[in-house]
């Protein structure tokens, strides 16, 4: 083996490296972004395929989320929707709990919520039960609802 290869076996392991920390890192930003994106999408009681598609091209293009393997963040999203569907309660109350892991990182906070927003709005219209959500969303993740024009 010649000195480049060790060198160049040496680099990718280093970037595979730095790809899991990235991983690791921003896990409870996407575990976040997805289950609010659940609970905004299922606040009206039907998840639309353009709030789908909505939720996962901004994680596709979110460049510290984009780490992660579209099928990984596509299991996240299945896997909130059917534990809220088999038991309602308790599935929104691990979301909300997800959620909650950003509170106190205001810049991730806002981007969420913006998201949120934005899905709430994919099909159109923001009812009355996606804006309830959308203000417990807000102050779970502690901004204030008003600035949102939420309140």
């Amino acid at each position: 083996m010649s000195f480049q290869d060790i060198v160049s076996q040496l680099k990718q392991k280093a970037s595979d490296l730095k790809n899991e920390a990235l991983k690791f890192k921003n896990k409870d930003f996407m575990h976040a972004a997805v289950s609010g994106s659940v609970l905004i999408a299922m606040a009206d009681g039907v998840i639309a395929a353009d709030e789908k598609q909505k939720m996962l091209r901004f994680i596709e293009h979110y460049e510290p989320l984009s780490v992660f393997p579209p099928e990984e963040v596509i299991a996240s999203f299945q896997s909130t929707l059917s534990q809220i569907e088999f038991d309602r309660d308790l599935g929104e109350a691990k979301a909300y709990e997800a959620v909650r892991k950003i509170k106190g990182n205001e810049a991730a906070a806002r981007l969420i919520l913006r998201l949120i927003l934005a899905i709430a709005a994919a099909d159109a219209q923001v009812d009355d039960s996606e804006k309830r959500v959308a203000r417990k969303l807000a102050m779970e993740l502690g901004l204030d609802p008003a600035e949102f024009e939420l309140a």
